[in-house]
């Protein structure tokens, strides 16, 4: 029926220990094909998850042509004539600006309606091109609410995805099970058509699926469980959660100069801040528009007139690590980069692919992978930089078809070169700290963030909107890689200070905002803010698990309160956000012996009493933060 997969036939499995657990490798054969195809199953000691993919060899004498091959398959999920009752369906848009907006929905309301028949609709999510988390953050769960059990899975990868739940019948078109596909780019949602040539093997992009009893929160846990375990590598500089300074959020907006850095640099060290970043902006001239340059990564005479490593050592005296905002994927189109060969950049039909005022560059092409080492080293040997803010503000959308089978398998195999160009470089340089960002959350999946750091949460300018990012994307990252923007303006006034230092509190710490500048009541609420944070609530992020008394928040709605707890083995810490809403809010919260931990001069009231926290706030816009 035009299913090669109903054809293959089980020809062994093999089983073999890992460091984490054991690996399950299950080999079926097609043999009209002579496909060979294994499905790998890693189990790690402990933990409710597998990560599954699968890879496929042609062991023929002619080519094959993929179209679909998941990285998992999900069975029986629901009854299949009653699932609309039982299946709730847990999933988080992702936009530019409003991260992480989970909505738990039935299967109709995303388009699976109970047809007692074979479904020809499915819920579904996906994305295409580069920015991998441009609509859909690339994870979701499936909570079967008659079983009480919750299935949950992750997409790990840079590119292009998909997944869908729908069901299928086994005999006369009526429907006899629920299930999920996951898995990665295809021919259908993202032009991913792969030619197998004979000898080759094709691998699927990595999926880690689990289930729990339990709800959202369990599921969650669960799944920062396996990101602990399964997939951070650069470790070192998370296991104490730096204070980080950015320039650039309601601060300088791209337009660093020697006279505007030296004022902040001696505030950030003031406050308490442990790296300083110098954004974006560094190397273009000044009145110069700093996006279709970038590509030369050379700094800018007229911005530095003694140099750009004089202000990094005064970073350094200050007792700060220097870091720089860097965009090294592209090459703007009016910089010298932009005048190398077309082999340096995606095309499709037969011209350079323009985002944004940038061409994008191709690291398959080992001439691009060698320039960029080259622009790593000087920032890194010669200016002495210890921190790297990676930029990516464009989306490729389908691909290249520069050497590739079709756009997707480009995108795929630029995606993977990407990746071991990562490897290489906190390889050579393990001291670097490199954070993932995206024009903000743009890129937010675990194939990056198992590289890197550290992820910028978003580009929100709107402080009151940033809890209800934060709720939301602490369900996609570890609250020590989540880095939270503080950027208390100017002319603020202690209430804001704070609201804004709550916020970033709870994760990373991205301080920004006008520091030189501010009143001296905002100035002592952010270094108070800063002082509580390093010696008394760091220590507990690296093993803290996040959960969501309130449930989980909505960007659009500001009369609702947002709350947002941290449970470690030593200490469990709420946030309470009021935005425009009541003075009051009332937690569930079983822990009598609670205590308002900061800010603790504002008038904010708490009280436990019948398994609840009452937290009243005496005026809007108000934040603080309750440990126990």
């Amino acid at each position: 029926m035009g299913q090669p997969g109903v054809r293959l036939l089980f020809a062994g499995k093999r089983e073999e220990s890992t460091r984490e657990g054991n690996r399950l490798v299950c080999t079926h054969t097609d043999p009209i094909l002579r496909l060979r195809v294994e499905s790998v199953y890693e189990a790690f000691d402990g933990l409710p998850v597998v990560r599954r993919r699968s890879q496929v060899t042609n062991e023929g004498n002619s080519p094959v042509g993929i179209e679909f091959l998941s990285s998992a398959m999900l069975h029986g999920l629901a009854d299949p004539q009653n699932y609309d009752r039982e299946l709730r369906i847990h999933v988080a848009l992702n936009s530019w600006m409003a991260e992480g907006q989970w909505h738990t929905l039935r299967p109709s309301e995303m388009g699976l309606v109970e047809n007692e028949r074979t479904s020809r609709s499915e819920a579904q999510a996906g994305s295409i091109g580069s920015w991998s988390t441009e609509q859909y953050l690339p994870m979701a769960m499936a909570e079967n609410l008659k079983l009480g059990l919750i299935w949950f899975w992750q997409i790990e990868h840079n590119g292009s995805w998909y997944w869908e739940i729908s069901n299928v019948s086994a005999r006369d078109n009526y429907a006899d099970d629920v299930y999920a596909y996951l898995g990665g780019p295809d021919d259908l949602h993202s032009a991913a058509w792969k030619r197998l040539n004979p000898g080759e093997t094709y691998r699927t992009v990595p999926v880690a699926v689990g289930c729990v009893r339990g709800g959202f929160d369990d599921a969650v846990a669960a799944l920062s469980r396996y990101r602990r375990v399964a997939c951070i590598r650069a470790r070192k500089n998370n296991s104490r959660c730096p204070v980080i300074f950015n320039d650039y959020m309601n601060c300088l907006w791209g337009d660093p100069t020697e006279a505007k850095e030296l004022p902040l640099i001696a505030a950030a060290a003031k406050a308490g801040c442990e790296y300083f970043v110098i954004d974006a902006g560094w190397y273009a001239d000044i009145n110069e528009d700093w996006s279709p340059t970038i590509g030369s990564w050379q700094p800018s005479p007229s911005r530095w007139p003694r140099g750009i490593k004089f202000v990094l050592d005064q970073i350094r005296q200050a007792g700060m690590i220097p870091g720089l905002w860097l965009e090294p994927e592209v090459a703007g189109a009016k910089s010298l980069l932009a005048q190398k060969p077309d082999s340096w950049f995606f095309m499709r039909y037969g011209k350079r692919v323009l985002k944004n005022s940038r061409y994008l560059l191709d690291f398959r092409n080992p001439e691009v992978r060698a320039y960029l080492d080259q622009v790593i080293a000087r920032l890194v040997n010669e200016y002495g930089v210890g921190y790297i803010k990676m930029d990516y503000n464009v989306d490729s959308l389908q691909g290249t078809e520069l050497n590739a089978d079709s756009f997707g398998q480009g995108l795929l195999e630029h995606n993977r070169a990407h990746l071991a160009w990562l490897e290489g470089l906190l390889s050579r340089y393990p001291e670097l700290t490199i954070e993932n960002c995206g024009s903000g959350g743009g890129r937010m999946d675990y194939a990056m963030l198992s590289r890197l750091q550290i992820q910028s949460m978003t580009d929100q300018e709107d402080y009151r909107k940033l809890p209800a990012i934060l709720v939301g994307a602490s369900a996609a990252v570890l609250p020590e890689q989540l880095a939270i923007w503080s950027y208390p303006l100017a002319n603020s006034d202690a209430d804001q200070a704070t609201f804004n230092m709550v916020t970033a509190m709870m994760c990373r710490i991205h301080q920004s905002g006008s520091l030189d500048s501010l009143s001296p009541q905002a100035w002592a609420q952010v270094t108070e803010g800063i002082r509580i944070y390093r010696e008394l609530l760091r220590k507990d992020i690296p093993g803290a698990f996040p959960f969501y008394p309130l449930g989980l928040s909505d960007i659009t709605d500001s009369q609702k309160p947002v709350a947002l707890g941290m449970r470690s083995q030593t200490r469990t810490l709420l946030a309470v956000w009021r935005i425009d809403g009541p003075a009051k809010t009332t937690v569930p919260w079983a822990m009598p012996n609670s205590k308002l931990v900061y800010p603790v001069d504002l008038g904010i009231k708490i009280a436990t009493a019948d398994n609840l926290l009452s937290v009243e706030f005496p005026r809007t816009r108000m934040a603080c933060l309750v440990s126990a």
